[in-house]
């Protein structure tokens, strides 16, 4: 089991930037896949953007040139989001597989774009 910890959320303008941060329990190395889900209230959880083991990266065609997930040597994902639009409204929610095969969720991140 893998215990994920988000934060970075907040409220941000639209235009503006948010950088979000997924601490696990757990090496980065015994992660097969790191990702960023998102739900929106009334909406389906949507897969926002991925990131491997090795490094490879997916994202949304929604996101696509506005997000960027990175993560460090250690324990750490993060989710860089620019050029935030109203839509990106959302409780945003890290997810880990193991090299083992479990999954885990963190307990999510509010970010809500307003003026």
């Amino acid at each position: 089991q893998v215990q994920l910890v988000e934060s970075g959320g907040g409220l941000v303008q639209p235009g503006g930037s948010l950088r979000l941060s997924c601490a696990a329990s757990r090496s980065i190395f015994s992660i097969s896949v790191m990702r960023w889900y998102r739900q929106a209230p009334g909406k389906e959880r949507e897969l926002v953007a991925s990131i491997t083991n090795g490094g490879s990266t997916d994202y949304a065609d929604s996101v696509k040139g506005r997000f960027t997930i990175s993560r460090d040597i250690k324990n750490t994902v993060y989710l860089q989001m620019n050029s935030l639009k109203r839509e990106d409204t959302a409780v945003y929610y890290c997810y880990a597989r193991t090299n083992w095969g479990t999954a885990d969720w963190g307990q999510g991140t509010q970010v809500t774009v307003s003026s």
